[in-house]
């Protein structure tokens, strides 16, 4: 016994043909001014959350990498004036020894005013110019670290609802095809039911990773950001009193 399909109608297309319809290729050839927007947006949005979430994986994992060897390496280092040459070595994106420059830095323009007889040596101690040259370096070299985090929140938060105005754009097609062709059938609504489905998905797909990246690279930042406190406590230490108190 064989199982009989119904016919298509004169003129119409079978369900399976209309289904074909809600594909990628229909949803290009058939947008509108604002579906064009909404899509060029969602690329503009994935291409520029990639990019900052490759340039910081890459980044992170360099001053991840190097940050023992740069701090190991400044307190074994016999000589204070050996030990900065070093640091000036570094790369110029490496953190840490731009931290630990800044306080050296701070201590010779302290003697100097000391010895001329300025008003800073009065006005601040060696410490406290110390202290202040090593917060500014922190929080600058802080904020560096957190470049393209307020773009990859922008686009998590941001790219679902921009795809659901696709969707909501793409739905209102569906009925003004059902409204025009007087009937609701597949044919009529496949189309602009695809688009719909598709924008939804392409700004999840936009969103998620985007979405985890902020989150990975803010645990992994708070991880660096201990790092840049500890070193900096040990530096103003160290150039304060000429010794690393040990057992912090």
């Amino acid at each position: 016994m064989f199982l009989q399909t119904s016919p298509a109608p004169a003129g119409g297309t079978t369900n399976a043909e209309a289904m074909k319809s809600m594909g990628f290729d229909h949803l290009i050839h058939h947008f509108d001014f604002l579906g064009w927007i909404v899509f060029v947006v969602l690329v503009v949005m994935s291409f520029s959350s990639w990019y900052f979430i490759i340039a910081n994986a890459i980044r992170n994992a360099m001053v991840r990498g190097r940050a023992d060897k740069v701090i190991n390496g400044f307190w074994s280092n016999g000589s204070t004036q050996d030990a900065i040459r070093e640091l000036e070595a570094q790369p110029k994106g490496e953190p840490f020894s731009k931290i630990a420059l800044d306080a050296a830095s701070a201590v010779a323009h302290h003697q100097q005013a000391s010895a001329g007889g300025g008003r800073l040596a009065e006005s601040l101690s060696r410490s406290e110019f110390i202290d202040r040259a090593l917060r500014q370096a922190v929080a600058r070299e802080s904020l560096r670290l957190e470049g393209g985090l307020t773009l990859l929140a922008t686009v998590g938060s941001s790219a679902p609802f921009i795809g659901l105005l696709g969707t909501v754009w793409g739905i209102y097609h569906a009925l003004i095809s059902i409204s025009a062709s007087g009937n609701a059938s597949m044919e009529a609504v496949a189309g602009p039911v695809g688009e719909a489905l598709i924008m939804t998905a392409f700004g999840l797909f936009t969103a998620i990773p985007a979405v985890l990246a902020y989150n990975f690279f803010n645990r992994s930042n708070r991880l660096t950001y201990a790092q840049f406190d500890e070193f900096a406590h040990d530096l103003h230490d160290f150039f304060a009193t000429g010794a690393r108190v040990e057992g912090k």
